[in-house]
């Protein structure tokens, strides 16, 4: 199977491609169940987007002037231009935002400069991720959160149910879910040169996840974050939801439209996974604690001294002692197919050791790659497995993380 066809067998997980968006699938009781679009639904079909349900969510999972290799090479070498407004954007208010918020979560917010962020996470009491999340410390007064399209009623629940308890002690904290702004990301080496001709400030002083309001183009109240989810250099920009379509044309027709291209949910999610960046409810989930995921990183210094968030106790125990099993990169050592989530892990005694999160092929190593759990006492790198696939097993190697390397701009 070439690896066009391999990418796009794949994405058919995603959910059912839409010939005919209007016609959705009708719920169990008969009733239809609508899927919500972004506000660049329309812009996505008059440009050839082939439309996927994806967390409740109508989007283009690729384009038709790109297969999904061609986008994910195109990202790797200029630069491609992403839809993620279904992202949920939400502001935290009140002089008792950084205690509010790190209630919830297991990074030093209060340790972050004006107008920078951090990865972090939501944590039960078990020490199970309920989500994944960027959090700016902005200079306006106010924490900038995105999380994940799938988790955002949830999450929310969470923020308000938190929200509610703070202020019945008398704290200061407002959450806001913000309503009216779209968000696109801009992601890959072209970008710095792309966009520093539409803003009036310095990228080259502008570092990985900094963040900062102003004009894209004549576009005002524009949030310009340097982050992503493609292991690139790369921007996420939150802009009003009346002008998103508008910004998204004209970054397209900068450099008479040969460096940025659209890009759908297929190139971004073999683009993660070349990264070796987790997706919620994959890689990660309630179940599986940050030490587990390979993020224990995101648990700042402070924050384990004082011991205070969400399921602390079980996971500064997996920091002393280890947890039982952790997240892996595995390459398959010949060809075939692709190893899948739940696809299961052995070893060479055929004993089950784990399985498999997320996989495929990888478009720019040509080989197949995945990410999965494994007992910690067999996640050495070079440790060889076998993973079942189509009731085969293939042999399997453990690798590090990421497939390739990453981009991020560093000052």
């Amino acid at each position: 199977m070439n690896a066009n066809k391999s990418l796009n067998k794949l994405f058919k997980n995603l959910g059912k491609i839409y010939t005919n968006p209007s016609k959705h699938l009708a719920s169990a009781n008969g009733a239809l169940n609508q899927p919500e679009k972004t506000c660049l639904y329309d812009f996505h079909l008059s440009h050839g987007g082939k439309i996927v349900d994806f967390a409740g969510w109508l989007m283009p999972v690729q384009y038709k002037d790109l297969s999904i290799q061609e986008s994910h090479i195109h990202t790797r070498t200029k630069c491609s231009l992403f839809d993620v407004s279904h992202m949920m954007q939400t502001k935290i208010h009140g002089k008792d935002r950084f205690k509010f918020f790190e209630s919830l979560i297991v990074s030093d917010v209060a340790g972050l400069k004006p107008d920078s962020g951090t990865l972090s996470v939501f944590t039960n009491n078990n020490g199970g991720i309920i989500d994944d999340l960027i959090v700016s410390n902005t200079s306006k007064n106010y924490l900038y959160v995105v999380s994940n399209a799938g988790c955002s009623e949830k999450d929310l629940a969470h923020m308000k149910n938190a929200e509610h308890e703070f202020k019945s002690k008398g704290f200061d904290v407002t959450v806001e879910k913000i309503e009216d702004r779209g968000l696109l990301a801009l992601q890959g080496p072209a970008m710095h040169q792309l966009l520093q001709q539409c803003v009036n400030f310095d990228l080259n002083k502008f570092a990985f996840m900094n963040t900062a309001e102003g004009k894209v183009f004549d576009i005002e109240d524009c949030r310009i974050t340097r982050c992503g989810y493609t292991g690139e250099d790369g921007v996420e920009i939150s802009v009003p939801i009346n002008r998103t379509a508008e910004l998204a044309d004209r970054l397209l027709a900068l450099q008479n439209g040969e460096t940025c291209k659209l890009a759908g949910l297929g190139a971004r999610d073999t683009l993660r996974l070349e990264a070796g960046l987790c997706l919620y409810g994959n890689d990660i989930d309630d179940t599986t604690t940050p030490i587990e995921a390979g993020l224990s990183w995101t648990v700042h210094k402070r924050r384990r001294d004082e011991k205070c968030f969400p399921g602390a106790d079980i996971i500064l125990k997996q920091l002393k002692e280890k947890p039982s099993k952790r997240r892996v990169g595995l390459k398959l050592l010949s060809s075939g197919p692709s190893a899948r989530q739940h696809a299961k892990i052995f070893d060479n005694n055929q004993n089950e050791i784990g399985e498999v999160t997320s996989g495929c092929l990888s478009p720019l190593l040509k080989q197949n790659i995945s990410m999965g759990y494994v007992q910690t006492g067999l996640s050495k790198l070079g440790t060889r497995i076998l993973v079942e696939i189509r009731k085969k097993t293939y042999e399997a190697e453990i690798v590090k993380l990421p497939f390739v390397p990453t981009h991020y701009y560093q000052i």
